[in-house]
């Protein structure tokens, strides 16, 4: 069976995911906090965020092995609040995989279908399917102990799909693969979710990886949504300094506004003034936030900021070479590309860089 006949007897129609004022209590614990989503049919989504943030709850209590103290979950036009787990038609892959170590790849696969009593021939032609999808039917008759870590994550979402989800969720699929592999399987999930049009939320606490595979993020900090958007909007228009940070690296500098209008100056701690564009809007306890690599050795606007410090370590990142200045007792990070090694500037040496007024942002908690 080729990969295209494949996906045509795996291919189900894709599925909105509706999540409407969730909350979870663990007695006095608010696990989530009034959870509000909409996720589109065929989405890849992420829930983003720390350990604890509570991603893994609502991807338990969407799955059904959890249950909301108030709200409800609808999948397509079916409210599945009440519903069990094994009545939903959701697919899950588990961070460790789960799968029966006595079992062959083939016996894993068809576990799920031989539990809902299908006939035979129908079990024999959805496992065939699966194992061309995942590219794993030269490994049919082998156990888990026999595969790599790769292999047995194509095994596990084979053996998801298989039964036909309306929704597939992945729990931090990637987390016990070695960094080359993760690149490698991540872009396979991909191409698989598109394949089949699947609906899919995909949980993880690596900003790369949901900036690399993902349509749209949900950015997770103590139960609440903190941001949704798609990755470039995220890291471009961060919501608060929460987002800012999490999504790679920024600088943030405390300080406080002073003046109005054209002549609005922020001086951070150190007493190094800033202007201030006319046209930007500083919340309250606002801080200055801008990424490493906006800055340049030579300005390409003549309002650009002008920041200058002692450069106190330096780190070669390949293509840029990252530099860490002091500038009084603020710490800048400072990212230029990398052209060649006599060009590199040393540790003690002065480096002024210049920074475009479009590049500052003003974000508060």
């Amino acid at each position: 069976m080729t990969k295209v006949s494949a996906v045509s007897a795996m291919r189900i129609d894709p599925q909105a995911i509706t999540i409407e004022g969730v909350n979870v209590h663990y007695g006095a614990l608010r696990v989530l906090k009034d959870i509000n989503l909409e996720i589109k049919p065929g989405e890849l989504f992420a829930f983003l965020g720390p350990s604890g943030c509570g991603k893994t709850t609502l991807l338990r209590l969407i799955a059904g092995f959890l249950s909301a103290t108030t709200g409800r979950v609808v999948v397509g036009n079916a409210d599945l609040t009440n519903t069990p787990p094994w009545k939903r038609d959701v697919g899950m892959v588990f961070q460790s995989y789960a799968l029966w170590p006595h079992m062959t790849v083939r016996k894993n696969i068809a576990f799920g279908l031989e539990e809902r009593r299908l006939p035979r021939a129908e079990i024999d032609k959805r496992v065939d399917a699966a194992l061309d999808l995942v590219g794993m039917r030269h490994l049919a008759d082998r156990r888990p102990s026999q595969l790599s870590g790769g292999q047995q994550q194509r095994v596990a979402v084979a053996r998801t799909i298989v039964i036909r989800p309306k929704v597939l969720l992945l729990d931090e699929p990637l987390s016990n693969l070695d960094a080359k592999m993760r690149v490698q399987v991540r872009q396979e999930l991909r191409e698989l979710q598109l394949r089949l049009g699947l609906t899919t939320i995909f949980v993880t606490h690596d900003q790369e990886e949901a900036n690399t595979i993902c349509d749209r993020i949900a950015v997770f900090s103590d139960g609440e949504i903190q941001q949704v958007g798609k990755p470039m909007d995220l890291y471009a228009n961060p919501a608060n300094l929460f987002v800012a940070s999490f999504l790679g690296t920024a600088n943030i500098i405390e300080g406080s506004v002073s003046g109005i209008g054209a002549n609005r100056i922020f001086t951070t701690s150190s007493s190094v003034a800033i202007p201030v564009a006319e046209n930007a809007v500083v919340p309250p306890g606002a801080k200055l936030v801008f990424r490493p690599q906006h800055c340049s050795l030579t300005p390409a606007n003549p309002d650009d900021v002008r920041l200058s410090g002692t450069i106190n370590t330096i780190e070669f990142l390949g293509a840029a070479v990252r530099y860490e200045l002091k500038m009084g007792a603020d710490s800048l990070l400072i990212e230029l590309p990398f052209q060649s090694a006599d060009m590199v500037k040393k540790e003690g040496d002065i480096l002024e860089t210049y920074l475009p007024r479009s590049a500052m942002l003003w974000l508060a908690d």
